[in-house]
């Protein structure tokens, strides 16, 4: 059986044979490069993966087509998370890019700061055969998983859409309020799925719903 030594590349025999052959301490004690960049290699592979992949039990839609998928979408709820706090007014642009990927446009006001916040970031099918599962990226070569589990197939007004795990989850809409019923849906349907509905933040699209205070707050930054 391959012990962790061979794995690494640093095989148990020359281990050994070396403590014979009279090397110093420090020479037995360090490690071979190859193995570092091994070790960096599996650490980047397990982190991809982990990033990547999905919540238990949330599944991506089977079907999504890219261009009705373009267009403005705005964040009716979301679970709190460090890169969108304190943000209101929150939309998501999505368009095409040269290389067949999506550009994601997020756009949301900061009430602290007074000013407009905005992120470009790109998206990705992961595996054609399930176009619900992209991977998004706003910080270089870094992804994580956009999953849409849930979508008005009919006339996409609606998306649910996961992260990585249940810390991520997004109600998205083509409109900045949406009914109780899509709501109490929403709802349900992520509870049942194991996301803590009540952390959800609901957020306030009160200047997406009156463009002339919007355009004031935009000349203010």
């Amino acid at each position: 059986m391959a012990s962790a030594f061979d794995i690494l590349g640093v095989s148990s025999s020359s281990s050994s044979s070396s403590k014979s052959g009279g090397e110093s301490e420090s020479e037995r004690a360090a490690i071979h490069p190859t193995a570092i960049k091994r070790i960096c290699l599996l650490l980047n592979c397990l982190l991809l993966a982990s990033c990547l992949g999905r919540p238990e039990g949330v599944l991506p839609v089977e079907q999504l087509d890219n261009q009705r998928y373009l267009g403005t979408w705005y964040e009716v709820a979301r679970l709190d998370h460090s890169f969108e706090r304190g943000l209101t007014n929150v939309t998501a642009d999505y368009s095409m890019r040269e290389d067949g990927g999506l550009r994601v446009i997020n756009r949301g006001y900061s009430g602290e700061e007074g000013s407009w916040q905005q992120a470009e970031g790109r998206a990705y099918r992961i595996d054609d055969d399930q176009p619900g599962h992209l991977k998004v990226s706003f910080f270089g070569p870094f992804f994580a998983s956009y999953i849409v589990f849930e979508l008005d197939s009919v006339d996409y007004q609606y998306a649910f859409v996961a992260g990585n795990t249940t810390g991520y989850l997004w109600l998205l809409a083509r409109t900045p309020t949406i009914d109780d019923q899509l709501k109490e849906h929403f709802l349900q349907r992520a509870e049942a799925l194991g996301f803590v509905v009540d952390d959800l933040i609901f957020v306030d699209q009160g200047l997406n719903q009156n463009p002339v205070d919007s355009d004031a707050a935009l000349s203010s930054k």
